[in-house]
């Protein structure tokens, strides 16, 4: 994925309301960002931060830039981190499009965004992709944005507590009980992570709803990112070790 410009790099003055935060320009001014992010992004939004910014070629959209990368040293030195949890989709969309994600190859179709499910869960559900050939059950993916490291080289999800994101996994375990495939990938925008684990400190329901989604066959994969103020792409699968 490249973005349609070069990142312009800004100082992080504080983040607030959850999506929005104030930079410093390197002119000097100062200026309100959109931050697409609902997660705490734990470690990655200390004032002073050095930060990268898109500019929205909208004229008129209210805040043109917006949060895209954080600059942040987990241990081994200072390393970009994407915050931007809109992104993963595309990049998966482009991987299985070149055929980089071994175990999603050779599927017929993909498409986005398909409602399934009965709504047993809470309300009607949109998977991700949906993968199909006549040869093969459906196969159903489901993709979470990766951007939490506690402990050098081990990312983490989730960041905050998800309710949502339990529901897709029991929703996923729901399709694989019905005799589909289904799939969580995690993108871990953080190039220096080795493993991913659960966070189940911080979200114990979605540690027991991981738990009863792996008990049910559903897969879990994960994939690194390698991130350049010019674009983001999906590097390398790393262990996913419960």
């Amino acid at each position: 994925m490249r973005f349609s410009s070069e990142l312009v790099p800004a100082t992080l003055l504080r983040r607030y309301k959850r999506f929005l935060a104030d930079v410093e320009l390197p002119d000097g001014s100062l200026t309100t960002v959109h931050v697409a992010n609902p997660g705490g992004m734990i470690g990655l939004q200390a004032p002073g931060s050095r930060v990268w910014l898109s500019r929205s070629p909208n004229a008129k959209r209210k805040l043109p830039y917006s949060w895209e990368q954080v600059e942040v040293d987990f241990g081994g030195g200072v390393e970009l981190v994407g915050v931007n949890t809109g992104h993963p989709n595309t990049l998966v969309a482009e991987a299985l499009a070149a055929g980089v994600i071994p175990e999603l190859t050779g599927y017929a179709s993909i498409r986005r965004e398909v409602g399934y499910g009965d709504g047993a869960f809470g309300g009607a559900s949109r998977i991700d992709f949906l993968l199909e050939s006549a040869d093969r059950p459906p196969c159903y993916l489901e993709i979470k944005n990766v951007h939490l490291m506690r402990r050098q080289g081990l990312a983490e999800f989730p960041d905050s507590v998800t309710a949502r994101g339990a529901r897709h996994l029991d929703e996923l375990a729901a399709m694989a009980a019905a005799g589909a495939r289904a799939v969580m990938l995690y993108v871990v925008q953080i190039g220096s992570a080795e493993t991913f684990s659960l966070s189940r400190d911080i979200d114990p329901a979605y540690g027991r709803a991981f738990d009863r989604a792996r008990a049910a066959n559903v897969e879990a994969l994960a994939w690194r990112c390698r991130l350049t103020p010019q674009g983001i792409d999906l590097a390398q699968p790393i262990p996913v070790t419960g």
